[in-house]
């Protein structure tokens, strides 16, 4: 296997005819670091740009997906889970600044601006496959086909939540999807996928696990031992890391000598590719090769996605009720966020299904507008949904029953 790194460039915009690629090596002395421009310009300078990384096949520019590969409703479906994700986490957004008197409290951890990331790799799998989410899930529930009203309920601390008050942002789930859970711990959700994988594979069944982590999350012994047993057992494994640039508040630049995270993998033979990230169709199209590689019996496949959180690592500084983004945070510029705003992956979305004829702008509106009131409503359960019962923080601490609260109550 070569260990070589080609980048695949097509100056194409979304849903235009395929063309012919362009490699040229990429030369990375040993040592070198990655500053934070050479992050933004890497991925920002062509907007189909493909990393394709060792044995996997030549990948085709994400951009030429155009509707000849996937169905229009497929497309138009994937469209509206972005546009209901956007809209659910505004609406949290709001909520959590005040807009609306309601006594939010904890982190919320927003995925808005990575949504091209959830959407594209979870539409290549089928509703049987596994996923292990993050800290930062919840475009992957609605990617998984989530309750929009039991997330509400959830982030509100009701009793009619996914978890019944219980999970919380960090920790909101549904096992009857496939999702075996969003971790606080930043990692695991790597290791829990290769589990499952290696439960397939006892199984035999032709389901797949797929993992998401940011790029801290390749920092640590789970990522290495979940791709180490991966490849040791030739596991139907696909990881995802979505590197949004920043550890928290740390540059990833300066937790890791490598540009493209992705190259982890070379080690174990295993393949990898980063794409950009803000691309849905073009994260969709490297993760149906690795599902499909996994899925055939192939074993595990590595994917980085570059892209970039609006908002702070966790809650709402520097944002304003009813303002897309997050500014004047002290260890990013103001530009750098405008920068990855301009590169939306919804209004991308929305373009491309506008100038391929599947959507009018009249229709595209209307899903918004739908989605809007969808948003509106899910509020309105969780707002008159009750409070979990005081006990309740004593139930679920034993496998059976309850605990008696002894000291804590008379």
């Amino acid at each position: 296997m070569s260990d070589s790194i080609t980048r695949t460039t097509d100056s194409t915009s979304v849903g235009q005819a395929e063309v012919s690629p362009i490699e040229t090596p990429v030369p990375r002395a040993k040592g070198e670091s990655v500053r934070r421009r050479s992050f933004v310009k890497g991925i920002g300078g062509l907007a189909g740009a493909v990393m394709t990384i060792g044995s996997m096949r030549q990948a085709r520019a994400g951009n030429s997906w155009g509707t000849g590969d996937l169905p229009s409703e497929k497309l138009i479906n994937m469209y509206t889970l972005m546009v209901r994700s956007r809209l659910w986490e505004e609406s949290m957004r709001d909520n959590f600044l005040g807009a609306h008197n309601d006594a939010m409290y904890g982190p919320f951890h927003c995925y808005i601006g990575e949504e091209g990331v959830a959407i594209g790799a979870i539409g290549a799998l089928n509703p049987d496959d596994f996923i292990a989410s993050t800290h930062r899930g919840h475009c992957h529930l609605f990617a998984k086909g989530g309750d929009m009203n039991k997330m509400s309920a959830e982030l509100f601390i009701k009793a009619t939540g996914y978890n019944k008050g219980f999970g919380g942002t960090m920790h909101m789930t549904d096992v009857s999807r496939g999702i075996l859970g969003m971790n606080g711990i930043v990692g695991p959700s790597h290791l829990l996928a290769a589990g499952a994988a290696y439960g397939i594979k006892v199984r035999g069944t032709k389901q797949v696990a797929m993992s998401f982590g940011g790029d801290g999350s390749v920092n640590n012994g789970w990522f290495f031992s979940a791709l180490r047993n991966a490849a040791l057992y030739n596991l139907p494994l696909v990881v995802v890391i979505e590197n949004n640039g920043y550890n928290i508040t740390v540059p990833t630049e300066r937790t890791i000598a490598l540009q493209e995270l992705a190259t982890l993998a070379n080690g174990l033979e295993i393949p990898g590719e980063v794409v950009d990230g803000n691309d849905a169709l073009a994260v969709y199209a490297v993760s149906q090769r690795a599902v499909e590689r996994a899925r055939a019996g192939h074993g595990p496949s590595v994917i980085e996605a570059k892209t970039y959180r609006w908002y702070d690592h966790s809650s709402f500084a520097g944002a304003k009720i009813g303002q897309s983004g997050a500014f004047g945070l002290p260890y990013r510029s103001d530009r750098e966020v405008h920068y990855w705003m301009s590169r939306d992956p919804v209004a991308r979305m929305r373009g491309f299904l506008i100038s391929e004829g599947l959507l009018t702008a009249a229709q595209a509106d209307k899903i918004t507008a739908d989605a809007q009131a969808e948003v509106d409503k899910a509020n309105a359960f969780a707002r008159s949904s009750p409070v979990p019962a005081g006990e309740a923080g004593l139930t679920n601490v034993f496998a059976e029953g309850t605990v008696r609260a002894s000291q804590f109550l008379t």
